[in-house]
């Protein structure tokens, strides 16, 4: 499969605070950039301003900002804009945690990267969610079960991380958004989901 993008596909690329998986996904911005896609990057309150041992906000925000050529979305007001001006092709949320799995699934809008979902995904365009959560099999599984029967949404694939420590952690495979997100700019689900 080609996994150069058509030019001038615009990814919304939207990070939320699973911050053990930031190196990976950054990893992948810059596979997006290299594959011609134009990356818009959003990050969650929470992600954008905490710092924690994997990592220093500032030092993040520096790093998106040389990836992607822009600024970052950060804010609910910033991120509205972006059904209504159809600024993305497709948006993806990596990492996506358990928090943000349960707010999309029961239409809360209350962090910018649920506004920006949510204004998305009024233009019936893709969503893609990388899971990173550790009950994934636990109490956030009715909310994977219910956005994956949910229209326009896509998954990345993913797996448990750690069965024998943490039994009902999955995590995504981070390797395979580029081919995720081609699939569902065709309106389709890569497979296996679950390996």
């Amino acid at each position: 499969m080609n996994l150069n993008f058509p030019t001038g596909t615009k990814i919304a690329y939207a990070l939320t605070g699973s911050f053990c998986t930031f190196e990976q996904t950054l990893e992948q911005m810059e596979v997006l950039v290299a594959k011609g896609a134009q990356v818009i990057p959003i990050m969650s309150e929470t992600a954008y301003s905490t710092d924690t041992r994997f990592g220093n906000a500032r030092e993040f925000h520096e790093r998106i900002k040389r990836i992607c050529y822009c600024e970052i979305i950060h804010t609910i007001v910033g991120a509205e804009p972006i059904g209504p001006k159809k600024m993305a092709d497709v948006l993806i949320v990596a990492p996506c945690t358990g928090n943000t799995l349960a707010k999309l699934a029961n239409s809360i809008t209350d962090t910018c990267v649920t506004m920006a979902v949510k204004s998305h995904i009024r233009n019936s365009r893709p969503v893609i969610l990388c899971v990173s959560t550790n009950d994934a099999l636990a109490g956030s599984a009715k909310n994977i079960g219910k956005l994956m029967s949910t229209k326009h949404y896509y998954f990345v694939p993913m797996r448990q991380d750690d069965y024998a420590e943490k039994p009902t952690s999955l995590v995504a495979d981070f390797s395979l958004i580029p081919e995720t997100i081609i699939h569902a700019l065709n309106n389709k689900q890569l497979q296996p989901v679950l390996f």
